[in-house]
């Protein structure tokens, strides 16, 4: 069975945000006067809870509070969360998020291929918004086929729940797309979805355990910014990942048992 469809993650598989978003974060807390303060380190840990809101809840549980404090800061996120939006859409629309090497070419190759794309992210719609458009231009939501975004599913990743919901608008069984993450709660949402999975992790992700990855690279690679060792290290075509490489691999990969759940389905359960 052909492979049909990428489904891209966002955060730090598309373009390395994390940045952008901790400091978007804190100078969200600065408007409201919280005295919080998220340092890389401290926020390399925050981002084992997937979800803005959920991070800040994550870290609302462990301050020590008054029930009536925790009360009024927990009714809050919503409009914390709001105003690191705005921050963080700033930040892009002003060109500061470029996107990580190897992406807009393997992109620009999929399509041609005549394949489609996907966005599976847990990040909001407005979020994906502004990256595609500040990367892409006006035409960047309609290069890929389907935007599924975290609050259109009850689980966000590590659940499959978005992965499934992406397959699910695709039309496609899970062995007929393959997802590109960055994280280890992205690889078990996308694996547990039943999807052959690349990685390429960041400073913010590197120490992650990608057990059950198809690939881990770096990056995509390009040809002025080639991947060391390749080919002949993890890659058999070029020294970056082409779309024919993952489509072919993709495509010959063993039958998994996750795959004959899902076959004759779309990957989709309520």
């Amino acid at each position: 069975m052909s492979i049909e469809a990428f489904i891209f993650d966002v955060d730090g598989t598309l373009a390395d945000t994390e940045e952008a978003h901790r400091v978007a974060f804190n100078n969200a807390f600065e408007r409201y006067r919280l005295g919080w303060c998220w340092t890389p380190e401290a926020y390399r840990e925050l981002l084992h809870t997937t979800g803005g809101k959920e991070r800040i809840a994550a870290y609302l549980a462990t301050k020590t509070l008054s029930t009536s404090d925790r009360r009024r800061l927990t009714e809050l996120i919503p409009a914390i969360h709001a105003e690191k939006t705005r921050f963080y859409s700033s930040f892009v629309a002003d060109g500061a998020i470029p996107l990580r090497p190897g992406v807009r070419r393997l992109i620009e190759e999929t399509l041609a291929a005549g394949c489609r794309l996907a966005i599976a992210s847990t990040t909001t719609a407005a979020n994906v918004d502004a990256l595609l458009r500040s990367n892409f231009g006006e035409q960047g939501l309609a290069m890929f086929s389907v935007i599924a975004c975290g609050d259109q599913v009850r689980a966000k990743k590590p659940a499959p729940d978005i992965y499934r919901l992406a397959l699910q608008h695709l039309g496609l069984q899970p062995e007929q797309a393959v997802a590109f993450e960055d994280s280890r709660n992205g690889l078990r949402a996308a694996t547990e979805a039943g999807l052959w999975t690349v990685i390429t992790p960041t400073f913010w992700t590197e120490d992650h355990d990608f057990d059950g990855a198809a690939l881990v690279l770096p990056h995509l690679g390009e040809p002025g910014q080639p991947l060391d060792g390749e080919p002949g290290g993890k890659l058999r075509d070029a020294a970056w990942l082409t779309f024919d490489e993952v489509a072919r691999r993709a495509d010959q990969r063993p039958r998994s048992g996750i795959d004959a759940v899902y076959a004759g389905t779309a990957g989709v359960h309520g």
